[in-house]
């Protein structure tokens, strides 16, 4: 017998494809017949993508006793030693961070990552000062006395959570790593003399190499390959906002008290502009704001960019619009409007002193939904899936839920005999994320553009609902749970 034939043979790999979507799925797809002399390397689980939602994925199965023996194997097209080797000074910090729930935080620690995290690096907090740029009107996330001190959140870098999850993949062992291989094509395969392929995929590597998945699994990103070959839609549109991200350094310890520390968001017309604690006196800025704006945000001086941020939080709409303007000079301008604003220093966050150098930059803004996250032999996972506004933190969280759901789901098939890759065993996944996930799109989507309105009678509406928050502790303390992941209900 051949290599392909005893291999399909001794995993039990069978194909239940119906005809009529394999023939479909031939004329959408490019298809590869396995020759003897080239017999492709055959895999249970093939991810695309080593980004939080990819590791995680593979730590999880290999991690959990049910799917432990499956055979899998990691694409990537990133050198993954730069993220293995990953290390900044005590005061240096990379400028794509995350705020992490609990619940994402607890499912890491499940798989084994979380304890491999630089945890010298990670800032929890536990309040949240929310408000309005327009009206002034604010809702303050602070935990009841019964709760006070409980997290939030945890801000950490990105880096640090992608080297922690490589770390635990490489404790736990047994993971093919394709690094530096760009994706040349993707395919499925056919019946042959040496074996079965027909509705496989086929991963086809830039050296010519060819991997074959029982489940291909898309961590690929926004404009996800793995996406395209399934041949799932898209649907979405771009804010026409860029996201400018920067490290920031505050005076004093940053952020008040020892044990308690809070992040800061306020709406202006342009886009919300975030301020969130990490170690020590520096945070991490996310400033959603239009192109123009962006672009002259980079083009400021150190002292003239540190001037904006400051002003950000403490100076009108009207005169953040006129220093927009200016192409220098906004130190100066914002220390003298400065002093004829009232504003309350104990509700905003303490003056940025400083800026890590190289650390400015940006990014665009947008919404994408996939039709659905599973086809034949198909999964999509983290942004490949979807792609939400930054305002709520919730982009990385997302993906690890769909990471922990799609496990479940794997780990259900592999326990009750069924084969993980047919659509029909990849059904609860999709059931359980994609409502989940559309709503907090939708919710994110909806604020964004409730807070763009500058004047008009949404205003005093809005403003009067984030009072009304605000005033009743049960709906504040729910909000608080969503925002956290803990998901308590209204009581």
């Amino acid at each position: 017998m051949n290599p392909m034939a005893q291999a399909l043979r001794s995993r039990q790999l069978g194909v239940y494809v119906c005809t009529a979507c394999s023939r479909q799925l031939r004329r959408q797809r490019r298809s590869y017949a396995a020759t003897a002399a080239k017999t492709p390397d055959i895999y249970d689980v093939v991810c695309i993508g080593g980004g939080p939602a990819g590791l995680s994925l593979l730590a999880a199965l290999r991690s959990s006793p049910a799917t432990s023996n499956l055979k899998v194997a990691l694409i990537e097209s990133q050198d993954l030693s730069k993220t293995r080797d990953f290390t900044l000074p005590k005061t240096e910090f990379s400028n794509r961070c995350s705020s992490l729930t609990p619940s994402s935080v607890s499912f890491l620690d499940s798989i084994g990552a979380w304890k491999l995290v630089k945890q010298e690096r990670v800032q929890p907090y536990q309040e949240m000062q929310v408000w309005d740029g327009v009206s002034g009107a604010r809702i303050e996330f602070d935990w009841p006395a019964e709760g006070k001190g409980k997290t939030i959140a945890f801000m950490n870098e990105n880096l640090n959570l992608t080297s922690g999850l490589l770390k635990r993949v490489e404790e736990l062992g047994d993971v093919e790593v394709f690094d530096k291989q760009r994706v040349a094509d993707i395919g499925l395969g056919e019946e042959t003399e040496e074996g079965d392929l027909r509705g496989w995929p086929i991963v086809k590597l830039d050296g010519g190499r060819e991997v074959v998945a029982r489940l291909l699994v898309g961590a690929d990103g926004v404009n996800s390959p793995v996406r395209q070959f399934a041949g799932i839609g898209s649907k979405g549109w771009d804010y026409g906002r860029y996201g400018v991200v920067a490290t920031l350094e505050l005076e004093g310890s940053g952020w008040g008290g020892e044990d308690l520390k809070t992040a800061y968001q306020r709406f202006l017309p342009t886009g919300p502009v975030a301020m969130l604690p990490m170690p020590g006196n520096y945070s991490t800025l996310v400033w959603s704001t239009t192109p123009e704006l962006a672009a002259v945000l980079k083009s400021l001086s150190p002292k003239d960019f540190i001037a904006m941020v400051n002003a950000a939080f403490r100076l009108s709409p009207t005169d953040l619009a006129f220093l927009h303007t200016q192409t220098e000079g906004q130190a100066d301008e914002v220390a003298w409007r400065t002093q004829h604003t009232d504003f309350d220093a104990s509700r905003i966050p303490q003056q940025v002193i400083g800026v890590q150098e190289g650390s400015v930059a940006s990014f665009p803004l947008k919404l994408r939904h996939a039709d659905t996250y599973i086809g034949e032999r198909v999964a999509l996972v983290g942004d490949a899936a979807h792609t939400i506004h930054p305002l709520a933190g919730q982009g990385l969280n997302q993906g690890q839920g769909d990471v922990e759901s799609l496990v479940k789901t794997i780990e259900y098939a592999v326990t009750h005999g069924q084969d993980i890759g047919v659509q029909m065993s990849l059904e609860s996944y999709n059931a359980e994320r994609y409502a989940a996930n559309n709503m907090m799109l939708g919710v994110c989507d909806k604020i964004h553009k409730l807070y763009a309105v500058e004047s008009g009678p949404l205003v005093p509406l809005r403003s009067l609902g984030l009072r009304a928050v605000n005033a009743l502790g049960p709906l504040k303390q729910f909000f608080m749970s969503q925002a956290s992941g803990t998901g308590a209900k209204i009581l």
